[in-house]
């Protein structure tokens, strides 16, 4: 039998235990016991990628309205308002 050994990506501590699971997409979490935090086995990477936010913005410097993004894209608009602000 192999065991998987889970450490904390916060803190790096082993004393994990089980704590449900996400409701989004059903994988398990954990709680660190040192640190109090909560954590997923294997996170995916969240957000969009480059050509996605790209895309997104360009379409928004073609006059595109925020709310129109939103329904085009299904990109929230503080999430567009944010982009915009970091260029």
């Amino acid at each position: 039998m192999v065991t998987k050994v889970i450490t904390c990506r916060h803190c790096g501590s082993d004393d994990l235990v089980k704590n449900g699971f996400a409701p989004n997409n059903g994988k398990q979490k954990y709680l660190c016991h040192a640190c109090g935090r909560q954590s997923r086995e294997d996170p995916s990477a969240n957000g969009y990628t480059e050509e996605r936010k790209e895309e997104i913005l360009r379409a928004y410097q073609e006059r595109s309205s925020l709310r129109g993004l939103r329904r085009t894209f299904g990109v929230s608009p503080t999430t567009v308002i944010s982009w915009l602000k970091k260029r």
